[in-house]
């Protein structure tokens, strides 16, 4: 007698192995059993016939470290079969966090992790921050330590390198952060005060999460072109801390990316890399529209450089009269926390700032300060990666799936609402990019164990029911750049911890997700 039998359906199991037919059973939290249960009974029998099994999906790269709290069921992981979220990306998140570190989190990160009201925010370390998430929503996370709130923590937004009694300190923080459970570092060397630190400093931290079996993930210092002193800096870290490492959105021409992650590998490093399936990208606008020095000091002393006269006209002279990180005729307006603003959402900035009677610089100045920096952004580098880069680069074996999905703002990127389900339409179904199997090992499999979740990405006996059932017949995204809000379509049933988050498509208001610690 098992809690729910699967019946019908054929098994993509995670190894790599082709699909075969099998029914599942489900006790407790388990995978009971597998195989022909013919003579099995259960509470609970669903028809699969025609559909997939398969381990649920995890998604490396994900900005849900609010949101997912404020959206519980949180549909746009399960209408894709995504079991599990790894957050505390970029080096950017919430714990550990004193006030000071919180406000400023909240604050700066508002265009990506999203502030939204109605949360306590009176967690303040890696322990009480996990257990916001346990049993509270419908998909588990993993949590990385952010080096950007270790060293605000430590000292503050100062724009120097750490001295050794600091790093003493931060590797205290970091030694916490993984005893409570943390399965790895983050960093974010495009954001501050992540772009403060140096290889010495991210070293001596990754030199802690090492023995406790953690991974270095990094948003890394430079993408596309920039990418070789990028992953120069990967290796430099990989080699005086011996951590494994994982580059985050790995995205840029193949040409130039798959070299250096095949030359880390020969070299000896453990490196993996995860993708989305898009060509444009996504972050805050004042990342990638204002140079660093005007930043510095934190989002008040931001705000005031901002509208300072002077300010504004070294900026204009210097700064928006050539090409910025990401140019501004190819960025479009994601979300803006002022009201007064909100129109101008979905648009193009250029034809924004047509419409508010601006040059484009003095529209980004303008916006920023009514938002309190809080805008986020869609936007695309000319030569930076074609269709074709996206397709080469997500065949190589040490590619795995991350959405990089971000749940603010009335336009958002499609990646956070369809990146799975475009895997597995588009690039499997569609164009034959993987096999199904090959997919399943692309979007569960390699995360599982790249994160020691030693108990999930299989459908074994054992193992945690953590499950996606899907038709390969329909399985698609359906956001889009114009609408980037839609659900996927072809998902049917999702099993969280051996409990249905997802019945014939629709949520059951169930949120067994749970915070996947380190060693428990």
């Amino acid at each position: 007698m098992f809690d729910v039998l699967l019946k019908g359906g054929k098994v993509i199991d995670g190894s790599g192995g082709p699909p075969f037919p099998a029914d599942v059973a489900l006790l407790d939290s388990m995978i009971a059993d597998l195989g022909r249960l013919d003579g099995a009974t259960a509470e609970t029998i669903i028809d699969v016939t025609g559909l997939f099994i398969t381990p649920g999906f995890v998604d490396a790269h994900v900005h849900g470290d609010l949101m997912l709290l404020a959206d519980p069921v949180h549909l746009p992981a399960l209408k894709q079969g995504v079991t599990t979220y790894i957050i505390g990306q970029d080096g950017s998140s919430f714990a550990p966090a004193s006030p000071p570190t919180m406000d400023f989190m909240r604050r700066y990160t508002a265009g990506f992790n999203g502030n939204p009201d109605g949360l306590s925010y009176a967690w303040n370390s890696v322990d009480s921050y996990l257990s916001q998430f346990d049993r509270k929503v419908a998909v588990n996370v993993a949590y990385l330590i952010p080096n950007g709130n270790v060293r605000i923590e430590v000292m503050g937004l100062d724009p120097r390198p750490a001295s050794d009694a600091e790093l003493q300190a931060m590797q205290r923080l970091v030694r916490e952060g993984m005893d409570q459970g943390a399965v790895g570092l983050s960093t974010g060397l495009d954001y501050i005060p992540s772009c403060y630190a140096d290889a010495r400093e991210i070293a001596a931290l990754c030199e802690v999460i090492e023995p406790r079996n953690g991974i270095y993930v990094t948003h890394m210092r430079g993408y596309g072109p920039s990418a070789p002193a990028g992953m120069d800096e990967v290796f430099e870290i990989c080699r005086r801390s011996g951590v494994s490492g994982h580059v985050s959105h790995y995205n840029g021409s193949a040409e130039i990316m798959l070299p250096l992650i095949d030359r880390g590998l020969a070299m000896g490093h453990d490196l993996t890399f995860d993708t989305y399936p898009y060509t444009q990208g996504s972050t805050i606008l004042g990342m990638v529209a204002l140079p660093s020095w005007v930043q510095e000091g934190g989002i008040d002393a931001t705000l005031t450089r901002l509208g300072n006269p002077q300010v504004r006209a070294r900026l204009d002279s210097e700064w928006f009269s050539r090409s910025t990180p990401y140019p501004l005729d190819r960025i479009s307006l994601a979300f803006v926390a002022s009201e007064d603003w909100k129109w101008a959402e979905g648009q193009l900035l250029v034809d924004a700032a047509g419409k508010a009677g601006l040059t484009p610089g003095r529209f980004v100045v303008e916006i920023l300060i009514a938002s309190g920096m809080a805008v986020g952004i869609v936007g695309f580098r000319p030569g930076d990666r074609t269709d074709a880069d996206v397709r080469a680069i997500l065949r190589h074996p040490a590619h795995m799936a991350g959405s990089d999905g971000i749940f603010r703002g009335g336009f958002p990127h499609p990646r956070g609402w369809g990146a799975f389900a475009r895997y597995l339409g588009h690039h499997t179904r569609e164009l034959g990019d993987y096999s199904w199997a090959e997919a399943v090992t692309h979007l569960a499999t390699h995360a599982a164990r790249r994160y020691r979740l030693t108990d999930r990405g299989l459908v074994r006996p054992g193992f945690t029911a953590d499950l996606a059932i899907f038709d390969p017949t329909e399985v698609i995204d359906t956001s889009t750049y114009a609408s980037g809000r839609s659900l996927a379509h072809g998902v049917k049933h999702v099993f969280v911890n051996g409990i249905a988050a997802l019945l014939n498509g629709e949520p059951t208001g169930a949120t067994p997700g749970r915070a996947l610690r380190r060693g428990s």
